[in-house]
């Protein structure tokens, strides 16, 4: 699907209305939407202008601007702003995009920061408001840091393709207008992605991949063969230390070396360093369908952490996954995550991959769980596979394979409490990779619209959107690698696109 044409018009009043005073730069002069930019001269934070974007229902009334910046510099943006669902961000830094946002109905400001790549001569700024909730307002922005060598920027024609895009269009006809959602009792989103000390602030939306430490059929891969849509990789799997009560140990498959033809573990750390530079995340998951790792006590919770941490420092890993699929006691679970939290500090990276049956209320192990470690959580990949019927957060019994099943479970993580950047939507990689629950590409992004924008929903519809849902889940990259990477090339397309 095309984005909308961007009128020439609607550059002037981006440019009028933001004004920008950059440190060693120059003014802003953005494009937006034809027809969904203005200038107003109230409300304004300040001066006699400001920016009002009419987002409607298939439009989100962005405005860009393609400023000179030098490469290898880090800056500092930011803008005030109101109204529902105001995003602040970049593109083309050259290391990891950065986004924030917020939904305020006062003045607030948005603030982040990003560091240009080694070759990086411009970066694109934008602002854009949600479908469907209505004008938003933005003055007073602000980027500082080094004067780059071009003495104007660039206007964007047109900056950016329209989040429900993908390679392979799956949607249906232009979106229906929703009404303006109500908040629920739903604890409210923050502005910035996540409140952990990791990876959910270098990410709009996270894609996430099982890497697999064995030969099981599915195409063998070292880690630099994965896919490069996948900004999270999970190393599956980390075991048992039987000497170690709640430790854990780690070591590449004899079997997968040999099928590799020697893949070193020189050569996988390198991989892990090359994936780091990329942007990405990689974890080292724990446990699986037959893990038998247990943490029952304080004494356990200590080695897992102690152990978990040397692995983390051994081989790179930017953090954990939990995927212990028989069992797991919430208490010390929670202490040994929290310590390894405070041992590996900024930038742990903290996932889960619970059965949908462990996420079907808030007393629920896996759930209550992520919810006591809701501070230092990156995303929660729920399997909505392998799983039959089960019951929605509105009462309903869904089956698997369907939207509704995916929404419905992911609404009830997040009306227990988690946010919705936190909560990810896991699938198997081909009908090979699980013995049931593999959807078509278009049932992941239907639901994906349905949670973010309300459109695409099947017979259940949420009363609120939740525009920063967390993201996909795929087991397992070499599955997918058997499959063309058609998640990769689809799903995870998708994902990146998404605002």
């Amino acid at each position: 699907m095309r984005s909308p044409r961007r009128a020439a018009g609607t550059v002037t009043a981006c440019a009028t209305a933001l004004g920008l005073g950059l440190a060693g730069l120059v003014a802003f002069t953005g494009g937006a939407n034809a027809g969904t930019g203005s200038v107003v001269s109230s409300p304004v934070h300040s001066g006699s202008y400001a920016l009002a974007g009419a987002a409607s229902s298939s439009d989100d009334a962005q405005c860009t601007q393609t400023i000179s910046v030098q490469p290898k510099s880090t800056y500092s943006l930011s803008a005030w702003v109101q109204g529902s669902y105001v995003y602040l961000g970049t593109s083309g830094d050259g290391t990891t995009d950065v986004s924030t946002w917020s939904s305020n109905s006062a003045w607030n400001q948005l603030n982040t920061t990003f560091t240009t790549g080694a070759s990086t001569t411009s970066v694109t700024v934008y602002l854009h408001g949600w479908y469907g909730q209505g004008t938003y307002y933005a003055d007073d922005v602000a980027l500082t840091g080094a004067a780059g060598s071009s003495p104007s920027p660039t206007a964007s024609a047109s900056s950016s393709p329209t989040p429900t895009s993908s390679p392979t269009p799956t949607k249906s006809a232009s979106p229906t207008p929703t009404p303006t959602p109500t908040q629920s009792a739903t604890p409210t989103p923050t502005p910035s992605p996540t409140t952990s000390t990791g990876g959910g602030t270098t990410h709009k939306h996270w894609v996430t991949g099982y890497w697999q430490d064995f030969d099981n059929g599915a195409t063998d891969q070292t880690l630099a063969s994965v896919n490069s849509n996948y900004n999270i990789i999970a190393v599956a799997f980390a075991t048992a230390d039987s000497a170690n009560d709640g430790g854990i140990t780690f070591s590449l498959d004899p079997t997968l070396v040999s099928k590799l033809g020697g893949y070193t573990t020189a050569q996988f750390e390198a991989d892990i360093a090359a994936k780091h530079a990329a942007g990405d995340k990689v974890v080292l998951s724990i446990g699986g369908q037959d893990g038998t790792i247990s943490v029952g006590s304080a004494s356990a919770a200590t080695n897992f952490a102690n152990s978990a941490y040397a692995l983390m420092q051994q081989y790179g890993f930017d953090g954990v996954d939990i995927d212990l699929e028989n069992g797991l006691n919430p208490t010390y679970m929670s202490q040994a995550l929290e310590s390894l939290a405070a041992k590996a500090g900024s930038g742990f990276v903290l996932t889960m991959a619970p059965q949908t049956i462990d996420m079907l209320s808030a007393s629920s192990d896996y759930l209550a769980t992520a919810l006591d470690v809701k501070n230092i959580l990156t995303i929660v990949n729920t399997q909505y596979y392998n799983s039959g019927s089960m019951n929605g957060c509105d009462g309903g019994v869904y089956s698997e394979g369907s939207v509704d099943f995916i929404t419905t479970l992911a609404c009830t993580a997040i009306e227990a409490g988690l946010s919705p950047n936190q909560v990810g939507i896991g699938v198997p990689a081909s009908a090979s990779a699980a013995g049931s629950g593999y959807v078509a590409p278009s049932v992941v992004e239907n639901a994906l619209n349905c949670l973010a924008k309300g459109t695409n929903c099947g017979t259940f519809k949420p009363t609120t959107l939740w525009p920063t849902i967390g993201g996909v889940m795929t087991w397992s990259t070499a599955w997918d690698a058997s499959n063309g990477n058609q998640f990769a090339l689809n799903e995870g397309a998708f994902v990146n696109a998404m605002p």
